[in-house]
């Protein structure tokens, strides 16, 4: 497991965490965490969330994709452009994994529908990625590397031991050297960018963070509450 060092503390990402620490926290105590952490999750809610999150990593990959059409610093470019490719290839195995476990078939899959507050999550990285400056497309990314390094690590450092836990792939995915570099990696580019932004672009940049992990709550939610579309009812 890797630890991470605090983000300098005078940067954009110290102070985004201090301000979300409140929903930080709420997430890593969400039912949804708890559960996968001490092996209770059921397994209809884990493969709800496992269907979703591979929609979700397209999306998340279109948008990374198009934040490093936008970068200015090659490094950069190749960092987000690489991250692109991981989220459709290497978690998406992981993913694709579960799926098999579970026994579920491709229509079975193709007919889970994406429930609101999921599609509401892609929307609004697709939305970033065509309407928001590059900065704050940035911004509002980080928290997919970010707060999922968090819950994986925590999640690790409570378990400890994993031989025989259901969701060991799933925590250690996320709280492995590897992920953590990733992060890093983002939370630097985040920083240098809000550093040689307007005071107008950082506060848009602090407010799509905000929502950002408010919708990473609400993914979690999704799955532990089996959310479906309360208007399915009136369709034709």
């Amino acid at each position: 497991m890797s630890t991470l060092p605090p983000p300098p503390a005078d940067g954009f990402c110290a102070r985004a965490w201090s301000r979300t620490a409140a929903l930080q926290q709420a997430i890593v105590e969400h039912p949804f965490n708890a559960a996968l952490a001490d092996a209770t999750l059921d397994r209809d809610r884990f493969a709800q969330y496992v269907v979703q999150d591979a929609r979700y990593l397209v999306g998340f990959a279109q948008a990374l994709a198009a934040a490093a059409s936008r970068a200015g610093d090659p490094a950069d470019a190749a960092f987000l452009s690489g991250a692109a490719q991981g989220a459709l290839v290497e978690e998406r195995r992981l993913h694709a994994g579960y799926v098999e476990e579970f026994g579920l078939t491709a229509a079975e899959v193709e007919g889970v529908e994406t429930p609101p507050s999921a599609l509401a999550y892609i929307s609004y990285l697709r939305a970033c990625a065509l309407t928001e400056p590059y900065p704050v497309l940035v911004a509002a990314l980080l928290p997919c590397f970010w707060v999922y390094q968090h819950v994986g690590s925590t999640i690790l450092e409570a378990t400890g031991d994993l031989t025989g836990h259901p969701y060991r792939a799933w925590i250690e995915t996320y709280a492995d050297d590897e992920f953590a570099e990733a992060v890093l990696a983002a939370r630097d580019l985040t920083d240098r960018l809000a550093a040689g932004a307007t005071g107008e672009t950082r506060d848009a940049m602090f407010a799509a963070f905000q929502r950002a992990t408010e919708y990473e709550w609400l993914f979690w939610n999704s799955a532990w509450e089996k959310e479906e579309w309360p208007t399915a009812r009136w369709r034709a």
